[in-house]
């Protein structure tokens, strides 16, 4: 069945390809140029980000939020074609020596800021160094440990000359890595590697804040930002490749009612959506409506156990949580989005050492077994006092939307039901919710991670003891040496063995649990072509039209 489902969902993904990205192009590169017709209404594609940004400035920013507008705004040194493979971006070509850890890209020469500003090397270096300042405090900077003494800069025990980034000139970039590092071109498409204006940023600390001061170097540049209201985005003309942009700009609404926004695309005041509310997803499946995508995702949902919080930081309280929580019957009644429930923390769709899928050499590492999750639950009592009308004092946190309030719901049902315990809900903004996992204020939280690139790495380094986003404080020397090693060496089997081990022992003291692996589904208006949806990205409208 699992096989069956995996099989399904690619055919969903080649699908929503087939559906939302119907436009020529070059091998490697972008659909065709487009002329709109003299006299003809702007093509202003309205959608909704969901929820205010945290921030605007690539290396401040930390989520979906933030990203699904950055993706627009600025380019790297590489991107994601409508393939979803890697190509060259702001960088024309490159070459790795023979060292396989020195990287020399060469930019284009027509490439400019939305200010008009010529984008450089030096801007590369600059934005690359300034997230790996402590000073700023990005909480991505651990991407940048990649960098030849990065992780060092960054913990104030080296120096900003030793980071292994530098401009030769205004067009090379000489990039040198601590090892070599199988997915680094992916990272340059990542958007803590985006650059930013040196001459901008130093004159203005505050300049992501406003569309006013704000300046990228992408397909789209921020024309207007009403804070907690709408985001607007226009066509940039000084973009290298705005002839094949079709769109003359974007509209993101900020509004975090997922019933609400249905009702807006229903009304024809979108015309596309993402999320949509789970009934909405299940009765369009059933009407076979051609308007919702069922976008592949490299991504898992999970609860995070606050493991410095008696008794959260009992093993066995928390295993018996993992165990009685019924993930098929989430996926297949509530969340009815093609979901698959989560048999560890790293997702299908990534491949090992042999070139097969990643998750079957891992196996099933939690499971519905309500038998055992009640005696290992009672064990874990007696372990720490603690009785089961104690519970009635903690939260399961979720940030605002629909779907996370149903799936929280079912949660504290199946536990109720399963374990005896009655715990409270608790509604906060997504910042609220990201800001507070970061200061320990939670017991449970709703969680998810979206792969930031294709490798399993991604999600196994979450929970290394001292991760920013190791927001359950999981803390194992075990653990963290196989991900230390993992990321030191370039021999695949040493890699994912070490991986596949380093799983084993987070599943087995279960600091989080996992629900599912996602879907995105999304609704899109007939007239809107030429979307599409990389597996860890959310949906790109760099390359789409609208003829109503």
């Amino acid at each position: 069945m699992k096989k069956y489902l995996v099989l399904v969902l690619a055919m969903l993904m080649v699908l929503s390809f087939a559906l939302s990205a119907c436009v020529p192009k070059a091998p490697g590169e972008t659909p065709g140029e487009a002329t709109p017709a003299l006299g003809a209404e702007p093509k202003i594609l309205r959608t909704n980000n969901a929820f205010e940004p945290g921030s605007l400035d690539p290396a401040l920013a930390q989520g979906t939020h933030d990203s699904w507008v950055l993706d627009h705004t600025f380019e790297g040194l590489t991107k994601k074609d409508v393939d979803g493979k890697i190509v060259m971006g702001m960088a024309k070509e490159y070459k790795l020596a023979d060292d396989d850890v020195t990287y020399t890209f060469i930019l284009r020469d027509d490439i400019k800021w939305s200010n008009g500003d010529p984008v450089t090397a030096y801007d590369f270096e600059f934005a690359w160094k300034r997230a790996l300042d402590k000073d700023l405090a990005s909480d991505y900077a651990y991407q940048l440990y990649y960098l030849k003494g990065g992780e060092a800069y960054n913990t104030g025990t080296g120096s900003v000359d030793d980071v292994g980034v530098k401009a030769i000139d205004e067009k090379t970039l000489e990039v040198v890595l601590e090892s070599p590092t199988a997915y680094f071109l992916e990272l340059t498409s990542f958007y803590t590697y985006y650059p930013v204006n040196k001459k901008v940023v130093e004159a203005n600390p505050d300049w992501a804040k406003n569309a006013d001061t704000h300046v990228s170097n992408g397909p789209f540049k921020m024309t207007g930002w009403e804070h907690n209201a709408t985001i607007t985005l226009a066509k940039n003309d000084n973009y290298y490749n705005s002839s094949a942009v079709k769109l003359d700009g974007i509209e993101f609404t900020i509004l975090n009612d997922e019933n609400t926004a249905w009702q807006k695309y229903l009304g024809g005041e979108y015309d596309f959506l993402t999320p949509l509310p789970q009934a909405v997803v299940a009765q369009l499946k059933n009407e076979g409506n051609p308007e919702l995508v069922i976008g592949g995702e490299l991504s898992v949902y999970y609860y995070n156990l606050y493991n410095k919080m008696e008794p959260f930081n009992n093993a066995k309280i928390r295993k018996a949580l993992a165990l009685t929580l019924d993930r098929q019957t989430i996926c297949d009644k509530i969340a009815q989005g093609g979901q698959l429930p989560a048999e560890g923390v790293v997702p299908f769709g990534m491949l090992d050492e042999n070139g097969k899928e990643y998750r079957d050499g891992v196996g099933k590492l939690v499971e519905y077994n309500v038998e055992e999750g009640k005696r290992l639950f009672a064990e874990g009592l007696a372990e720490t006092g603690f009785k089961v009308e104690d519970f009635s004092k903690f939260s399961i946190l979720y940030n605002t939307l629909e779907a996370h309030k149903i799936i929280a719901q079912a949660a504290q049902e199946m536990w109720r039901t399963n374990l005896g315990i009655e715990l409270q809900l608790e509604n906060v903004d997504f910042q609220v919710k990201l800001d507070r996992e970061k200061a320990g204020d939670y017991q449970i939280s709703r969680a998810g991670w979206i792969g930031d690139y294709i490798d399993p790495m991604t999600f196994i380094d979450l929970w290394v003891s001292d991760g920013p986003f190791n927001d359950a404080k999981f803390n194992n020397p075990e653990y963290d040496r196989l991900v230390k090693e993992a990321k030191a060496t370039t021999d695949q089997k040493v890699r994912m063995e070490n991986m596949r081990k380093a799983e084993k022992i987070l599943m087995e003291a279960m600091p989080v649990v996992p629900v599912y692996f996602y879907t995105q589904p999304y609704a899109q208006k007939p007239y809107v072509t030429g979307v599409f949806k990389p597996l860890n990205r959310y949906p790109y409208f760099i390359y789409a039209d609208m003829n109503k």
